[in-house]
């Protein structure tokens, strides 16, 4: 073979690699919406302090699940001794938040504070149905109350619509999806479910609960580890089966539920690049929109 034959089989290789990457950063990108794992258990939330009820193991789900409609997680066992989990942090505890550098939507507000205040203790969602109310605990996943608190100040969520709403006969999950900034909310807009706060930090809290309904856990690309931002998920049902616990755990709903169970009912717009991973996300028909959240 000749040199510029050489060179040319060079060339395409090099082409051909380039294309490859491409195709797995935007993959990786619309695979924000996404997500796999093993078995999820009852948790319930008592004096601020997460605590399993009852573990669950076995594989991924293999068929779609039913929706819990249960006010409450119900424990299906008396909480062993040792359940309460042990803050992941002890002493002065400092946050590390640092630009995100992807190419997605983001609406960039500052960076949160390295010291986080300790002392709060709920998060409301005022929507256009109502308050939804989430018991945090700073000791548990400090950093990630810290940024939603920064971000509430910032009104970075005002008037911004949640984007996802997974329903079992769709999806095979129950969950309601917000915090992308940029999300249009139309059952459409292909780059629905991958905007930011234009920062990224580390997970934490990681597998200390299970997902059952009314856990609230950050979200982030279904291969990726410390990208938190600004997007967070809503459990919506016990048999959350499919979820891996590799997300950061924010809180509990204590209040509110109802309500995200009832625009549920009125359906979604099905997006199948949502259920496929390949970009987008199924949107409730009846919109819901924060119009402003608070911590305290």
């Amino acid at each position: 073979m000749s040199g510029d034959d050489d060179r040319q089989s060079e060339l395409a290789r090099e082409h051909k690699d380039r294309q490859a990457q491409r195709a797995a950063e935007q993959a990786a990108k619309a695979r924000r919406n996404t997500f796999i794992g093993a078995g999820v258990a009852v948790a319930v939330v008592a004096g601020g302090i997460f605590a399993v009820t009852a573990m669950a193991g076995g594989g991924p789900a293999k068929t779609p699940v039913a929706a819990e409609t249960s006010a409450s997680a119900t424990p299906s066992a008396p909480v062993p001794a040792t359940a309460t989990p042990t803050p992941t942090k002890t002493g002065p505890v400092t946050c590390t938040y640092k630009r995100d550098t992807s190419d997605v939507p983001m609406k960039y507000v500052g960076m949160p504070p390295k010291k986080p205040n300790l002392k709060l203790k709920k998060m409301t969602i005022a929507t256009n149905h109502g308050d939804i109310v989430i018991d945090v605990d700073p000791a548990v996943s400090p950093c990630s109350v810290n940024s939603m608190a920064f971000l509430a100040k910032k009104k970075f969520f005002d008037n911004t619509k949640c984007h996802r709403l997974a329903k079992p006969e769709t999806s095979g999950l129950y969950l309601l999806q917000c915090g992308d900034p940029k999300a249009k909310a139309d059952g459409k807009n292909p780059t629905d479910g991958q905007g930011t706060a234009g920062y990224v930090f580390p997970d934490e809290a990681l597998g200390i609960v299970p997902y059952a309904r009314g856990v609230v856990f950050l979200t982030q690309p279904v291969d990726a580890a410390g990208q938190n931002s600004s997007q967070f998920a809503i459990s919506m049902s016990d048999e959350n089966t499919q979820i891996d616990p590799a997300y950061s755990v924010l809180g509990m709903v204590s209040e509110g539920l109802e309500l995200i169970d009832k625009v549920a009912e009125d359906g979604v717009i099905v997006n199948e690049a949502d259920i496929t991973g390949d970009g987008g996300s199924s949107a409730p028909k009846n919109p819901i929109i924060i119009k402003k959240v608070t911590l305290s």
